[in-house]
């Protein structure tokens, strides 16, 4: 009987538990959410709403949805802190449930090792931020690209076999820093704008023509090093 007892107890700790770390990241997101809502004037609160939405529909990513969010007149730092704490909170979900998501349909199968796949593939092209553990798992988080997020990087930490503690904190660290630099260079752009309306379009197509010209050199580096390994494998 005490055997019994001591093997129900058990069972119900341990649903508890999974229980527990489904819901704290919702809980948490839920809290937020009501704070936003007492803090922000109607509208500006559906419109950070949105933002938070759409940072979640692949392409967009930070670098897109923070600038929107500030252009349409949120403050930078509630929208910096929103689409990081989007990322913490994702990554909390899958530290606290990471087998739990693998058994998921399609979410499991595909999704997860959509991301695996991509992470590998960038970390191999990286090799130095794989040396520097937690740092270059933080500095994978901060780079403003798709798949780079709070959900992608859990992924890229285990696989690299880092404690999910250090993710957690790579996450955080990361994403708070890149979030509040982009924030910032919005910011003063959109002052820019408003101070010498000639002067910010220049500095915006200096920084538009930057990134593109980065975005194809990165490419081609990508096929490049694609090009190489057939032949260094005869």
């Amino acid at each position: 009987m005490d055997t019994k007892y001591k093997g129900t107890a058990e069972r119900i700790m341990n649903a508890g538990a999974i229980a527990v770390n489904l819901g704290l990241p919702f809980a948490i997101f839920g809290a937020y959410i009501l704070l936003l809502w007492l803090a922000l004037p109607h509208s500006l609160f559906l419109s950070m709403m949105t933002i938070m939405f759409i940072y979640f529909i692949p392409p967009a990513g930070k670098e897109s949805v923070i600038p929107l969010g500030i252009a349409i007149g949120i403050p930078w730092w509630i929208v910096a802190f929103s689409i990081a704490l989007m990322d913490i909170l994702s990554t909390l979900f899958m530290v606290l449930n990471f087998d739990l998501a693998l058994k998921i349909p399609v979410i499991g199968t595909r999704w997860m090792s959509s991301f695996m796949e991509r992470g590998e593939s960038f970390f191999r092209s990286h090799r130095w931020l794989e040396k520097l553990s937690t740092l270059g798992l933080a500095i994978f988080v901060m780079i403003p690209m798709q798949g780079t997020g709070g959900l992608a990087t859990p992924i890229v930490g285990r696989m690299i076999g880092i404690p999910p503690l250090q993710v957690l904190i790579a996450v955080i660290s990361g994403a708070l820093t890149g979030c509040f630099l982009i924030a910032l260079g919005s910011e003063f752009l959109k002052n820019l704008l408003v101070i010498d309306f000639r002067l910010g379009v220049i500095v915006i197509l200096v920084l538009a023509v930057s990134a593109a010209a980065g975005w194809y050199l990165w490419k081609r580096r990508k096929e490049s090093l694609r090009e190489r390994k057939p032949a260094h494998r005869i």
